[in-house]
């Protein structure tokens, strides 16, 4: 494992082991439920639909290409 992440590991052990703070361990607990949590499950129908219809879109090879989309979206990009 990277050194580096090995020790921010520690760090964060060491910091987690001395905190007091009831509200922020609360959300601390939040964040790494949330986390466990599949994301489709946090979505909207709509959203899941649209990502359905670009899944099918994409089986059926009804894409655009990349520079296509850039010249189309490129002054939100």
């Amino acid at each position: 494992m990277d050194l580096e992440l090995q020790n921010k590991k520690i760090e964060l052990i060491q910091w987690l082991s001395t905190l007091e703070d009831n509200s922020l361990i609360d959300k601390l607990m939040k964040f790494r439920e949330e986390e466990k949590s599949d994301w489709w499950n946090s979505i909207s129908e709509a959203e899941r639909s649209s990502i359905h219809r670009g899944i099918e879109d994409a089986d059926n090879a009804k894409l655009k290409p990349h520079s296509e989309a850039r010249k189309i979206y490129g002054k939100w990009l």
